[in-house]
């Protein structure tokens, strides 16, 4: 068990975090640090701490670990705040989604100041913000990124390890220069584009004739867009330089296709499609590397109401636990079709035999 969790900025994530530790049973004491009492109190009430201050010198005393999970612009101030009220040992992780910036300034102080420190990036959030949207269960099966480094103390990366079990996460370790191309590419790119093809929707004279066609494609490829622009501020600032470099390749292969059309090319371009279309399978099936394998069954299902929780109910009562979710298709009218992903070939077969034999349609996939 961890003791004394010590959480500085208790919003969306470090409330969850907290309510997390909590529910679980997983540390001594939960302690909220920010500058709101009644921000604090209201998570003291949710939950989502045991007790907390408005004094960091005094919230850090006799901590065991420190997460800061202040919004990414403020937490290398807030280290810095921090790191003279640390006794010798104590370990400090942060949330932020890019790392290399908050790693290199984070071990200068840890260095001066005799603290270690851990990179932490959960995989996992909301549009939402606020402790008020605070969910125990928003780790569960995420991936949990650590990025330490060589001069990382072993210990401290076992502290933080500790905490990414307690919260039901995967952990995930990865170099910070790594760590922020990889998630450049696959989280803040794709929230560029959303937002770019927004901004490009509003800049048309025609946007009032266009928006109610918007379908299931517009409102799924630009929902990230719908995030925090101050957030995200933030977040794409600090990490410019590979997300430069992705942009100039993105604009290689959007000429690509431009070209492509302008040669009306049909077999060149249904191929630069299927490229595409085989990329997409890949995602939530194989994972390579430090992600470990999902098993797969893809379930097809009638529109009915509460169809999705009687699959998770017959799951329950065998206890087989779901890693992922995914609804692959839905028509109203018409039905769907689901993927269900666990992380043991054994739970994907006790699932399928179970729906098979409650007369669902379900077939294997991957794995």
């Amino acid at each position: 068990m961890l003791g004394k969790v010590v959480v500085v900025g208790v919003g969306l994530i470090g409330g969850s975090l907290g309510l997390a530790l909590r529910r679980r049973g997983k540390a001594r004491e939960v302690v909220g640090v920010g500058r709101s009492a009644e921000r604090l109190r209201q998570a003291q009430l949710l939950g989502a701490v045991d007790s907390f201050t408005t004094d960091p010198a005094e919230g850090v005393k006799g901590a065991d670990l420190v997460v800061v999970a202040t919004p990414i612009g403020a937490i290398v101030p807030t280290l810095e705040s921090l790191a003279p009220h640390l006794e010798p040992g104590t370990v400090v992780t942060d949330v932020g989604s890019t790392k290399r910036e908050i790693v290199e300034a984070a071990e200068k102080l840890a260095a001066k100041y005799s603290f270690a420190f851990v990179g932490g990036h959960p995989m996992a959030g909301s549009e939402r913000t606020g402790v008020e949207n605070a969910d125990p269960y928003l780790f569960e099966n995420a991936y949990y990124i650590l990025t330490p480094t060589p001069s990382t103390p072993a210990e401290a990366i076992s502290r933080v390890e500790e905490l990414v079990e307690a919260v039901g996460a995967r952990k995930v370790a990865i170099p910070p220069d790594l760590h922020d191309y990889y998630v450049a590419a696959v989280s803040h790119l794709p929230h560029c584009l959303a937002s770019a093809l927004c901004n490009l929707i509003a800049s048309l004279p025609e946007k009032e004739a266009i928006l109610p066609l918007a379908a299931g494609g517009f409102r799924d490829t630009t929902r990230v867009a719908a995030g925090d622009p101050a957030l995200w501020r933030d977040i794409l600032l600090t990490n410019t330089d590979p997300l430069r470099e992705l942009l100039a390749l993105l604009l290689q292969v959007l000429q690509e296709l431009e070209g492509l059309l302008a040669k009306k090319d049909a077999r060149e371009l249904e191929e630069w499609l299927r490229r595409a279309q085989t990329l997409r399978k890949e995602v939530p099936t194989k994972s390579k590397g430090y992600l470990p394998e999902l098993h797969e069954i893809v379930v097809t299902v009638p529109d009915r109401p509460g169809v999705i929780a009687h699959l998770a109910s017959l799951l329950a009562a065998k206890d087989i636990n779901i890693a992922d979710i995914e609804i692959l298709r839905a028509r109203e009218g018409e039905g769907g079709t689901i993927r269900l992903a666990f992380t043991r070939s054994e739970a994907q077969e006790k699932a399928y035999e179970t729906l098979a034999a409650a007369g669902i349609e379900v077939r294997k996939r991957g794995g």
